[in-house]
Parts: structure tokens; C-alpha cells; sequence
């Protein structure tokens, strides 16, 4: 059985394709969404991000009625459409130095619930529910689960196969191209991805048990259902572990706990080496870049690092076990709002920004969690620390669209 369905995409019209196209809905503030809805009427974030589109403080209802009508709205006037046959699409996203080429698909969220599809995060229940919300009153699963595999001969041969046709979109959005490619005869492709043994959840955590949950809800609702319903199905993007590039998730924390930087210092001075430094990056493991009163420090880990344990021997985790829980009492950092998360696409400037705007007090530049670490973790059915991965570039919102 193949671990993907094709489906029938609602998609951009190909010339409205790059002013359609938006980031994904959780790595932009809200004031970046509300300039870039107001720049370009056009853009996703209008039923992604529809918050942005009324008033500050509107109510969740009003908020969720906004964007189901500017969904409605982009189908009713050609803006969007909707594919009369059922495809597979072959997504590549080239920065220039390097590019990443899958396929978008949907897959079982049977096979997510039975561990099949693997993943390596906890999910926040406020950030679940907000999505499932938004699935059920738009009525469409209007983003991507980004997923990895490891790649076979077969599937690389076929991608590279498609790469060399004409393209239904082609077109670059802040130094990515984004390219993509319409598959309506699936079946070798349905049979090259039944050797795939597993595949793996790289990002979308919140949107793969967001997708179950709405299941769920639509099930209820339909006692009567035969499982063929398009809502077991959950869209994503598929692309080869080989292609992918993991940047640092950083962290920043408000306060330093009542300690001063002296004392702050002092104390993290029993678990690892402290130097003021000119990087801004970890070059190796076992390091950290802190930002903290205008300077920039090098940590490393003087403590044994057990290379066998997958989860504990991260830089992630180590520094939630030496440094965040004891010296600034971050306990569960999925729920702590002192701490705050920043992908790696944002620079090492985001931190210095933090800092010294007063938002936070300290900054934790990281080492990039690898691939392999990623497999280690999930192959064994266990968790990640949260926010360990940031993948770059990332899946646009609005490209392809699976209406439940």
C-alpha cells in the first residue's frame, strides 16, 4: 500500500501563483501580516492569518467567518481553482545554493495515528485547537505538513525526470524559486512510494494532530462514514531527508531569574566553559552563542556527552537540563512564557534585536539539530525537546490546498 493519495488541488490561478503564495501561518508576527495583507490583497495570509485582516481583538468567531468568505472569495472570482482531476505535484524550492524537490500529496491520517507517519514533537493543545478551528470552518487543509523520507533510486530518477518539463508555476518569492509540476498519471509514483518504509514528520506537528482532531469533529458529525471522505486525508509536502536543510531554533528568555549577569555567568560556569567571543554561531557541538548585556559569549559543554543517547545527548537538550531548568527555571518550555522561540531564517540579528530592545535579557544561538538526529529520535518512538528543528526554505501557504 502506498503511503501517499493523490487529490484534487484548489490551487492559484498560474498567474496570480506568486502574489497568492504566503509564508505559513506561524512564523509571522502579526504586524508583519497585517503590512503584507495591506501591500499585496492578493496574499493567503487573508485566510491563514485572517486575524490580520480585521479589527485588533476581534472575536474568534468573526475572525474564522473572515476567512471562510476570503477563501469563498478567491474561488468565486478565479483567483483560486480547483483541479477537476486528481494529481500529484512535484514541489521544488531553490535558494540559489541549494534546492529541495518533493512531491504534495496526501497521505492516510490512519497511518499518522498507527505511527507509521514518524514524529519527534509534542504539540501545544491551544495551538491544535486553533488550527483544527480554522480546518473546520473554512472547510480545507490550507497549509503543508512538511514530511522526509529516505530517498530510493526509483524516486530519484522520476524527479528528475519531471524536472525537465514545462512547469505550472515557476516563479521566485524572496530568493526562492518555487517551482512546480502537475502529475495526473500516479500510479508508478503510488508504487515507488510503497517501498518507502517510513516516512517522518520534519515540520507541521500542530497541523498533522490538527488535521486528526478535525477528523474527529467531521466524523462525529457524519456517523455514516465509509472512510473514502477527504478529511482521513491530510495534504503535505514529501521531500527526501538527502535534500534538506535543518537551521538552529533559537531561544531567548525575559529575565535572568533575579540573578545578575555576574551571577548569571557564574552559575553557568559549572557546566560549561564561558569566553567572550566575536561568533555569533556554534561552529561545533557542545556549543552555544549567548547574547546578554550588549556582548556575545561561547559556551561549551565541559560535562561527558553519551553520543549513544539520541534525545539527551542534543545541544538542545543540555542546555534545557544545565542551564534553562536550573539557573533560570524554565521548567516545561512548551508552556513557560518567559522563553520564547526564533527560527534560524531570522538571523542571529533577531536575538541582538530581542536584547536590545528589552523584549529579552538573554539569547541562546544554537547548533543545528542534523537529519540523523531527527531519525535517531523518531526511529525509537521518542520526543524531541520542543522547538529543536527549523527548516529552511520553507513550504509556501496557498500553493496547493486540500479541501476537506
Amino acid at each position: 500500500m502506498s503511503i501517499i493519495k493523490p487529490f484534487k488541488a484548489i490551487r492559484p490561478a498560474p498567474s496570480k501563483a506568486d502574489s497568492v503564495a504566503s509564508v505559513p501561518y506561524d512564523v509571522i508576527y502579526e504586524d508583519e501580516a497585517r503590512a503584507e495583507i495591506a501591500a499585496n490583497p492578493l496574499t493567503f495570509l487573508r485566510v491563514t492569518r485572517a486575524e490580520s485582516d480585521v479589527e485588533k481583538g476581534s472575536a474568534t468567531a468573526d475572525v474564522l467567518a473572515r476567512a471562510k468568505a476570503n477563501l469563498d472569495a478567491f474561488l468565486a472570482d478565479g483567483t483560486l481553482i480547483q483541479d477537476d482531476e486528481d494529481a500529484i505535484y512535484v514541489y521544488r524550492l531553490d535558494t540559489g545554493e541549494y534546492a529541495q524537490t518533493g512531491i504534495v500529496a496526501c497521505c492516510s491520517i490512519d497511518e499518522y495515528e498507527q505511527g507509521l507517519i514518524k514524529k519527534h514533537e509534542k504539540t501545544r493543545p491551544d495551538k491544535v485547537k486553533d488550527r483544527t478551528d480554522h480546518m473546520i470552518a473554512v472547510g480545507a487543509q490550507t497549509g503543508l505538513i512538511f514530511l522526509a523520507y529516505r530517498n530510493t533510486d526509483k524516486l530519484r530518477a522520476m524527479i528528475s525526470s519531471v524536472v525537465s518539463t514545462e512547469p505550472l508555476y515557476d516563479f521566485d518569492s524572496q530568493g526562492v524559486q518555487q517551482t512546480v509540476w502537475r502529475i495526473t498519471d500516479t500510479s508508478d509514483w503510488l508504487d515507488a512510494f510503497a517501498e518507502v518504509p517510513a516516512i517522518y514528520i520534519a515540520d507541521g506537528h500542530h497541523r498533522a494532530e490538527s488535521a486528526n482532531l478535525a477528523r474527529a469533529t467531521l466524523r462525529s458529525a457524519n456517523p455514516e462514514h465509509d472512510g473514502s471522505e477527504e478529511y482521513n486525508y491530510v495534504v503535505a509536502g514529501v521531500f527526501p531527508s538527502e535534500d534538506l536543510k535543518i537551521l538552529p531554533y533559537n531561544r531567548v528568555v525575559k529575565d535572568l531569574n533575579g540573578l545578575t549577569k555576574e551571577d548569571f555567568l557564574a552559575a553557568v560556569a559549572n557546566s560549561y566553559s564561558v569566553e567572550l567571543t566575536t561568533e555569533t554561531q556554534p561552529t561545533n557541538r557542545g556549543e552555544v552563542c549567548i547574547y546578554l548585556g550588549g556582548e556575545w559569549y561561547k559556551l561549551t559543554y565541559t560535562g561527558d556527552i553519551d553520543r549513544s543517547d539520541p534525545i539527551n545527548s542534543l545541544d538542545v537538550s543540555i542546555l534545557q537540563e544545565k542551564l534553562l531548568t536550573p539557573i533560570l527555571s524554565i521548567g516545561d518550555p512548551r508552556t513557560d512564557t518567559r522563553i520564547t522561540f526564533v527560527g534560524g531564517g531570522r538571523g542571529t540579528e533577531e536575538l541582538v534585536r530581542l536584547v536590545d530592545g528589552g523584549e529579552a535579557e538573554v539569547a541562546f544561538s544554537m547548533y543545528p539539530t542534523t537529519m540523523d538526529d531527527l531519525f535517531a529520535v523518531a526511529d525509537i518512538d521518542e520526543i524531541m525537546p520542543p522547538k529543536s528543528t527549523w527548516f529552511e526554505p520553507k513550504l509556501k501557504d496557498g500553493l496547493l490546498i486540500h479541501k476537506i
